[in-house]
């Protein structure tokens, strides 16, 4: 008898149908409060689990007894509880590297955006308010040559850096758990404290996953630190960020702008007030969309569910 997975997101044809031809697949495109009660009750015998974008609670694992995997696409892994995991002995795969260089071109493109205020002089041609050469009040400011604040300098962390050094001359400090030599040996770049960092970068740019230790752990106190001209970018995890304190600071200008691909709730809120603020550029969470990574992604995802399926170990396992 074929082991039976539950998948709870989009796949392209050929990856569904090799799921299919190993296993015995319920399929959801997605989960919504009109197929939830169907999607529960298919956990009941699965042995697997593959999806994305779905938080998926200790009440959803404890009615899936014959678990053994659950296969996220994606690299973060904040949806599940990792202590449940491992008390009860369930493998957890994801998929980091394959989209390290999409997320960081998205992570470059904010800085650009929001340096050159890309979006608000769009908006401003598109409105027909283009008259003439435009004045001092809608001048942006330099990235070449800027200082770079990594606050993590892991795979993507180290990408942004790349494309910042070498294609932008931009001087890189950063902070993290434990030194990078590779990346102060190939980007000329220092380690330096955490207030440092805050205090000495044109562009702060956080790359943390959202763990219980890093929730909210930027705040009034750290926009306190940055210079008058600096720029926020976040496009790790929304909620590793105190949202208020950033719209103050940002309202208050004691920080110049702001890019923003992740936000403490998702989709963004039609009246945050972050969507009134000229200073800031926001996108709808793509570090990763993009065709052939996303793709990427899900061939991870699926390899890593077959693998563990059959006995052996997946090549990326966060648990």
């Amino acid at each position: 008898m074929k082991q039976h997975v539950v998948v709870y997101k989009k796949l392209p044809d050929d990856l569904l149908q090799r799921l299919r031809d190993e296993f015995e697949v319920t399929y959801f495109e997605a989960v919504n409060a009109g197929n939830r009660a169907q999607f529960l009750a298919a956990l009941a015998t699965a042995q697997g689990m593959l999806g994305a974008s779905l938080p998926i609670g200790n009440d959803m694992l404890e009615a899936a007894p014959l678990l053994k995997i659950v296969s996220t696409v994606s690299v973060g892994v904040d949806n599940f509880d990792l202590d449940y995991f491992r008390k009860r002995g369930l493998m957890l795969a994801h998929t980091p590297g394959v989209l390290n260089e999409a997320t960081a071109d998205a992570i470059f493109s904010l800085i650009l955006a929001s340096a050159r205020r890309v979006v608000e002089l769009a908006e401003f041609v598109k409105a027909g308010k283009w008259k003439g050469s435009i004045g001092e009040s809608l001048f942006g400011v330099n990235v070449h040559g800027k200082t770079l604040g990594m606050l993590g300098m892991g795979r993507i962390g180290s990408a942004v850096a790349r494309r910042a050094h070498h294609g932008f001359g931009m001087k890189i400090v950063y902070h993290n758990t434990r030194p990078n030599p590779e990346a102060e040996a190939l980007l000329a770049a220092t380690y330096v404290s955490r207030d440092e960092l805050f205090q000495q970068a044109d562009f702060v740019c956080p790359m943390l996953p959202l763990t219980a230790q890093t929730e909210r752990t930027i705040g009034a106190r750290e926009f306190g630190l940055m210079k008058p001209g600096a720029i926020f970018i976040n496009a790790s995890r929304g909620r590793i960020v105190d949202e208020s304190a950033l719209i103050d600071a940002l309202q208050r200008k004691t920080i110049y702008g702001a890019g923003l691909d992740v936000f403490e709730q998702e989709p963004l809120p039609v009246d945050s007030p972050l969507l009134q603020l000229p200073n800031v550029v926001a996108l709808p969470h793509i570090g990763s969309a993009t065709h052939e990574t996303r793709r990427a992604m899900a061939e991870l995802a699926v390899d890593n569910l077959i693998a563990g399926l059959r006995g052996a170990q997946p090549a990326h396992l966060a648990v």
